[in-house]
């Protein structure tokens, strides 16, 4: 299981010097919407600056028609990043266009898809999917699976079963991680470290309880030494 730090503190500066603290680390870190719309690809080339062993998730969740897709795709493995992702809602064949336009890249990034946000409950998700989130997250990662990707987002709790049903190689990564049990905050379907174990996790996101903290060295120490 692989530690991913999110980079969602409200300015460049602020990343940039909570990175610093982890520079010593063997980490990934990811970067959304917020962060790489306001700091570009100068933001992915400092990361790197601070330590070329860095691992960077692109976090923008690519949701279009297939062509579109596989465009932004073709753009988004010219940046100095190790995986990005997809929303499995555009479908089997948006996703396989994305991986048959950059199938000959040399060193293609790691492609995962979007399953179900981890802000859904059961009953918002019900609302607009018409299934309840452990079937239809299996449902997309079966897609995603036939579709020639690396794996899914998804809660930690439906980790094993889509493992199950695609392959124990298949990435699983989790967002919502609250490592020892700390707030959730807006993320209703929250795992601790221990579940996230149990359920065959590859990597897990944690934001608030590392980039919260006084000291976010240590907590990333010590979460390393439990995983």
């Amino acid at each position: 299981m692989k530690l991913c730090v999110s980079l969602d503190n409200p300015s460049r500066q602020e990343n940039l010097e909570l990175v610093k603290k982890l520079k010593d680390f063997d980490i990934w870190l990811k970067v959304g919407f917020r962060s790489y719309i306001r700091d570009g690809k100068e933001f992915l080339e400092e990361l790197k600056a601070i330590n070329p062993n860095f691992k960077i998730f692109l976090d923008l969740k690519l949701y279009d028609i297939p062509n579109t897709m596989a465009d932004a795709a073709q753009e988004i493995c010219k940046l100095p990043i190790d995986m990005f992702n997809v929303h499995a809602s555009a479908g089997k064949n948006a996703m396989k266009t994305v991986m048959d336009r950059i199938k000959d890249v040399p060193n293609r990034p790691i492609v995962i898809a979007v399953t179900a946000l981890t802000s859904f409950d059961d009953e918002s998700f019900k609302y607009i999917y018409n299934e309840n989130i452990e079937q239809k997250a299996t449902k997309f990662a079966k897609d995603t699976f036939e579709a020639g990707m690396d794996g899914v987002v998804s809660s930690a709790f439906e980790s094993l079963d889509i493992k199950k049903n695609t392959s124990n190689e298949f990435i699983t990564l989790c967002p919502g991680i609250r490592p020892f049990g700390e707030d959730a905050g807006d993320q209703k379907r929250v795992a601790d470290l221990t579940l996230a174990q149990d359920q065959l996790v590859d990597f897990i996101v944690v934001g608030r309880p590392i980039y919260k903290s006084d000291n976010p060295a240590s907590v990333v120490q010590k979460i390393l030494e439990n995983i």
